[in-house]
Parts: structure tokens; C-alpha cells; sequence
């Protein structure tokens, strides 16, 4: 019997209290309350995308911005993420997506080696979508790549409409999640000549 890749955590601050319940191998189950409706669209995205199952209740200080509230997020999910993966025995350990949305072209590329790291090259045309600051969507990637543990790049090679560059950003995140978390039976240990990430 194989064992559930799952992480239910919560986080509570003067800020934010936010509890994420992820499954990597779902099907694509959503149920997000963020209080921000772009942002709910994005995640809602990225589970149905990657074929996650992911629950979120969130609540943040929107009455200041939703600075907070999306940045605390991403470090819970990316902690979930983690706490899910386990050792990462079998898994292969990389992927990538290149997803198109309309005008707008994405790559996204995922090492989960346990060393952090954001490349982000992307300049949005507008300051917002809906209620959502523009700025936040490379401070979201920035607290999962953070705490997850993963080498994460994302590089908008044709951009355009800011809804489809963001929503582009996070499906593609979530094909290459998907790829790198995928269990391949001839990975018998955990897919480094080091022994270990």
C-alpha cells in the first residue's frame, strides 16, 4: 500500500491565520477562501492543474492590503508541499512546463534539491488584477520556493494581458510540480549521486 503524500498545516500570526490541507496525488479537488477573488482563481488553477487536492482557509489583514495574506500563503503551501514530498525517495525530482494562454507564454522549471531559489523574469502591464497586486505574484513564488525547498524559475518569454501572464505562471507551476513530484518505479532511492538532497 502506498502512502498518502499529504500535509495538513496552519499558521497563525498577527497577521494571517491560514490553514492548507494539500494532497499531491489528488485530482484536482479545490476549496479556497482567501478573501481575494484573482487569488482564489489562481490557486483554484493550480490544484485542478497539477491534479492536487488542496483546501485552503485563509484569513489575512485585508483592511491594510493583501500583501500579507498572499505572501503567508505561499509559505504555507510551500511547507505543505514539503511536509507531503517526505524524502522524495522516487520521485523525479525535476520538471518543467512551457504553457501558452492566448498571447501569453510561460516557462516554469522546478529542482526539488532542498536549496531554495527564485528566478523570476516577468514585468506585469498593469499594478493590478482585480483585487490583486501584481507585485505578490513574485512574493508568492518567492515564500514556496523558500520554504519548500525547491530551485524554482519562471520566465514569461511572450507577455501581454496581465490576467493570462499570471494565470499562465500558475498553471504551468503546477505542470511542472506535478512532473517533478510524479513516483518513477525505476527511481528506486532519491535521484542524486549524492546520496542525499
Amino acid at each position: 500500500m502506498v502512502e498518502e503524500r499529504r500535509a495538513k498545516i496552519a499558521r497563525k500570526t498577527k497577521e494571517t491565520d491560514i490553514t492548507i490541507d494539500f494532497s499531491v496525488d489528488g485530482t484536482g479537488k479545490a476549496d479556497i477562501k482567501s478573501g481575494i477573488g484573482f487569488f482564489d482563481h489562481m490557486l483554484e488553477g493550480f490544484t485542478r492543474h497539477g491534479l492536487f487536492d488542496m483546501s485552503c482557509d485563509i484569513k489575512g489583514d485585508l483592511a491594510v492590503d493583501c500583501h500579507h495574506t498572499i505572501e503567508d500563503t505561499g509559505i504555507v503551501l510551500g511547507t505543505a508541499i514539503k511536509k507531503a514530498i517526505g524524502n522524495k525517495a522516487g520521485i523525479k525530482r525535476y520538471g518543467s512546463c512551457m504553457l501558452p494562454m492566448d498571447e501569453s507564454l510561460v516557462l516554469c522549471a522546478i529542482d526539488l534539491c532542498n536549496r531554495p531559489y527564485l528566478s523570476f523574469d516577468g514585468e506585469f502591464p498593469t499594478e493590478k488584477i482585480g483585487y490583486m497586486d501584481t507585485e505578490m505574484v513574485k512574493e508568492f513564488f518567492y515564500a514556496i520556493s523558500y520554504t519548500a525547498g525547491m530551485n524554482l524559475h519562471i520566465k514569461v518569454i511572450n507577455g501581454g494581458n496581465s490576467h493570462h501572464m499570471c494565470e499562465a505562471m500558475f498553471k504551468a507551476f503546477a505542470k511542472a510540480l506535478d512532473e517533478a513530484t510524479t513516483i518513477d518505479p525505476r527511481i528506486t532511492d532519491i535521484m542524486t549521486t549524492k546520496g542525499a538532497l
